[in-house]
């Protein structure tokens, strides 16, 4: 995973002009800006700086790097705009193929009887990737098909039960 300071860099390098427009588009100067990124002089970055230049790119680095820090995987929500009925298909499919990978990861490093450090990374990597697709898939299943909150629907069964 990549740390807050490349993944600032990271959003900086996708703003068209790179240091001196995103600088600008903050309102402050580039040294500014530099000092913050590379908290020099005692100065760093606000949360809220971050999330005006992640929203300037359209990027998610400054919030994954947050959600790994904090023990957990960013996940962007599709919007229910761009779904249809083979949206939650793709995306179950999707999510079996990667608990495949998996088993086949997990089954190759446990016959040695040891996990090296790059069998670690390639196993959580995949367990990321499936925690992301399963809520991705979740949030498909809600937007498309479940038209009750979840609090409607319990209120129903206990009703109905």
């Amino acid at each position: 995973m990549i740390t807050l300071k490349q993944a600032y860099l990271k959003i900086i390098k996708a703003f068209p002009g790179g240091w001196d427009a995103m600088a600008s588009a903050l309102g402050m100067t580039r040294d500014a800006l530099e000092n913050r990124i590379y908290e020099r002089r005692g100065q760093d970055l606000t949360v809220q700086t971050a999330l005006m230049m992640q929203s300037f790119t359209n990027s998610t680095a400054f919030a994954e790097v947050i959600a790994s820090e904090s023990g957990g995987v960013f996940v962007a929500m599709p919007h229910v705009g761009e779904l249809n009925k083979d949206v939650a298909s793709a995306k179950f499919q999707e999510l079996v193929e990667e608990v495949g990978e998996l088993s086949k990861e997990f089954r190759h490093a446990v016959e040695a009887h040891h996990l090296s450090g790059k069998e670690q990374i390639r196993i959580n990597d995949v367990i990321d990737r499936i925690n992301r697709t399963t809520i991705e898939f979740h949030s498909v299943v809600k937007q498309f098909y479940c038209h009750k909150t979840k609090a409607e629907t319990h209120v129903g069964e206990v009703k109905n039960g």
